[in-house]
Parts: C-alpha cells; structure tokens; sequence
C-alpha cells in the first residue's frame, strides 16, 4: 500500500524499519483491509498459541478507537464523580449531585436547557441602562434541538438524555478524527507510524477532554470539523458544503474554515501547474461553493439573531454581556486581560504563550501534517485569538484543533523506545492536568466562580 493508505495503526509503536512488534504496539488494518491482521494470525498459529494481544492487535481499527474512547471516559466519569461528593448546594443542584445532574445541568448546560425546553426570546433581555443581559442566543441551536427532538420522541429528561448525546457524538468523532488523520497526514503517519490512534488518545486526554460528555456542544463541534476536513481532503466537496452549515449552527467556528479551503484550492491549482494533481473548472466551481458556504454559515446565526430580535447587531451585544469590557474588537482582550490575571507579569506570560503556539504550529512534525489539517490548526487558532476574551475557558476553546494532538505524538518519531517515552509521558501527564481541569474547574463555588 502507498503512504496515503497505511496499513498499520500503531498507539506507541512501530511496524516500520523492521521494528518488533511489542506490548503497547496497537496494530489495526486499515479501510477494512484485513489481510495483515489474517496473515498475523496465520503465522501466530503455525507457531503456537496465539497471545490475547495479537487478537487485540488484529482487531479492526475502529475497535481500538472507540476502546480508547470508553477508556478515557470511564476515567473521565470517575473525576466527576469524585468531584461531585464535594460540591456544595448551588445554582443548579443540591449538594453532592448525581453524576448525570453533574454533567447535565452545569455552567452552560443550563442555557442548552433552556433553549430545548423553551427555545430563543424574541426580545433581547435588557438592564436599567439598556444593556443588553446574557441570554440564549448567544448558544447555537443544533445540539440543543437534537436533544428536544430526542426528548420528544423518547420522553426522557434533558438530565438524561443531554450527556448520552454528547457521549455518543464523541465517540463518532473520535473515529472521524482517526480517518482525518490517516488521510490527511500521510507524510506525518509514514514518519510516524501509529499516529491516527496515537491523536485520538491524546486528543481523550487532552485536560478539557472532560467536556466531551457533558451537555456542551464540543462533542458536536469536533465531529462536524473532523467531518468536514476528512470530506475536504477526500474532495467529497458537496457532502463537506453541507457539514459546514451544519457547522455554523453548532459553534461560532465556521469562518476558519472558509481560510481551510482556501489553502486547500491553492495547493491543488499548484499542484496541478507542476503535472501533480487536476484542477478543473468543475474543482474550481465545487471549491468556491464550499468557501462561499464556509462563509455564509459563519454569519448565518448571528444574522438570524438580528433578524427574530429586530437588533442588527443583537448576538454581538449578547456576547458583549459576558466580557469584563462590553466592546467585540479583534484581539482587544489581550490588552488587558493577561495584567488582570497575573499583574505585572501579564505580558510576558502572554508573549510566552504565544510563542510556544507558534513553535507548535512551526515544528517539522507539524509541516509533515497535510495542507489541510495544518491550514485548520493555524486559522482556528488565529480566529479564538481574535474573537475570544481571554480567560477560563480558552484551554476549552483549544480542543477543537485537534491536529495539534498529531503534531504533539508526532514529534519524537524515531527512535521507537523516545517515541514511547515521549507518549506515555504526555499521556501521563494529560490525564493528570484533566482530573485537576475537573476537580478545580468544574466544581461550582457558590460564592462566585470561574466558569470552565
């Protein structure tokens, strides 16, 4: 097989330059293709009895994936739970809620709430002064109605059936992430063998990860852009046009994606200069719907929101209500967010920060990333730089680029004994900074708090 279509899945190993084969080495066929798997189990029986890791390592390779994915949540659910014997009667609960209120009903679970079960205002809510107050517009509608539509046919309770949806949406885009990777990384998975399971484990990880089963829209968000990268790196441009508006009603983070096809018809129309590649006017014709889509869906809810309120700019106003300074400017709160938090150290925390960004998105295990996935990197990164306050939930806001899980296995790719050092390290060290997302960020402080 070429390099677009490895063979071989590998968490923390290698099947390539002649590397043996052992424990923590995941080995999954790929496409379907199980003539590697079948052959292993051949020689496996020629010789002996075969080991219950070379069954595990002739598993398909969605298998290993959605094994990874009920590892890291059954992890995940043991935080909250831990979590939960601690916290106080709040705004939601009574003290030491049930794991499903936990996750159900928290922070922004309660505005999903809301909007399932009454909907939008048709006014805008206002103080004294004619400010406009936090309301519901400023969350999308498509995870939330797709628990009401579920509630409606099933007659379960959002406490239920919120955190199941999300649950469920995870899983599906922890495989989409895999495919995302295996196709559009081929450089970075030849360097790297193993690399698609290794991102999905990283990105389960990841300290925000946690988010992934309560009722948010992450889980909704990361398949619907892994969905929409794989679709654009297979040239499946239609079916990605339609992904993309459904983008745009889920999280306010379909514009980056209109810069993704954009670099992606770039390299195409050069590629095709140099004899490498095709690019015809049908290309070009399908390319610029999907950017035209890209950017209408980036626009369309706000522009929904002015027109039921009567206020042009209503969704601006409504996410004005939760910054410190009621003004939307490009990259406005990195002036004078960072001395909120740290003081004289603000800046130069800020710069720090910026450049670790950088090195990671400038690192060669980065480059080997295909066109798209890195161009995804890069745009959404800038973007949530330009339109986000800086504060609590940034490290959430990060999860979505999760090509950056990639470049982060990928950068010790040789030799097998670092790579897996270097694995298991991060690994580690995720998984700890997550129980302390959960244990310090999720839990409710009465008094006044933070939210995740």
């Amino acid at each position: 097989m070429s390099a677009e279509t490895p063979r071989g899945d590998v968490v923390d190993g290698d099947v390539a330059d002649g590397d043996a084969v052992v424990p923590g080495d995941v080995v999954v066929a790929a496409d379907g293709d199980e003539a590697g798997a079948a052959e292993s189990r051949a020689t496996a029986a020629a010789t002996g009895p075969v080991a219950w890791w070379d069954r595990v390592r002739g598993w398909p390779w969605w298998v290993h994936v959605l094994l990874v994915w009920a590892a890291s949540r059954l992890f995940v659910a043991a935080a909250f739970v831990w979590t939960a014997t601690v916290q106080q009667e709040n705004l939601w609960t009574g003290a030491n809620p049930s794991y499903q209120e936990f996750v159900g009903l928290f922070y922004d679970a309660g505005w999903y709430r809301q909007i399932a079960e009454g909907g939008y205002p048709a006014e805008l809510p206002r103080d004294a002064q004619g400010l406009v107050q936090q309301n519901q517009w400023a969350f999308f509608p498509l995870y939330p109605m797709l628990v009401r539509a579920l509630m409606t046919l099933t007659g379960g309770s959002w406490v239920v059936l919120a955190p199941t949806v999300a649950l469920l949406l995870g899983g599906a885009a922890m495989l989409v992430v895999h495919e995302a990777v295996r196709h559009g990384a081929p450089r970075a998975v030849a360097a790297r063998p193993g690399l698609p399971l290794a991102t999905v484990a990283l990105v389960c990880a990841f300290p925000t990860a946690a988010v992934l089963q309560v009722a948010y829209t992450e889980s909704a968000a990361l398949l619907l852009i892994a969905a929409s990268l794989l679709l654009l790196v297979r040239r499946q441009y239609a079916w990605a046009a339609l992904v993309v508006v459904a983008l745009g009603f889920t999280r306010a983070v379909a514009l980056p994606m209109a810069a993704v096809v954009v670099v992606h018809a770039g390299v195409r129309w050069w590629r095709a200069r140099r004899g490498e590649d095709t690019f015809g006017r049908r290309d070009g014709a399908g390319l610029a719907a999907l950017a035209a889509a890209a950017g209408v869906s980036g626009v369309a809810w706000p522009a929904i929101c002015g027109w039921v309120t009567g206020v042009p700019d209503g969704y601006l106003q409504t996410q004005a209500a939760w910054r410190g300074v009621r003004e939307v400017v490009p990259f406005s709160g990195w002036t004078y967010v960072p001395q909120f938090w740290l003081q004289e150290w603000g800046t130069p925390a800020m710069v720090a920060g910026f450049a670790l960004v950088a090195a990671v998105l400038l690192v060669p295990a980065a480059w080997r990333l295909g066109p798209e996935l890195h161009a995804w990197s890069a745009a959404y990164v800038v973007y949530i730089l330009a339109v986000i306050e800086p504060g609590s939930s940034l490290a959430r806001f990060l999860l979505l680029a999760f090509p950056l899980g990639a470049v982060t296995a990928g950068v010790v790719p040789r030799p097998p004994w670092a790579r897996r050092l270097w694995f298991g390290a991060v690994l580690v060290l995720m998984l700890g900074l997550q129980v302390l997302w959960v244990r310090q960020m999720w839990e409710f402080n009465p008094h006044g708090d933070w939210p995740p």
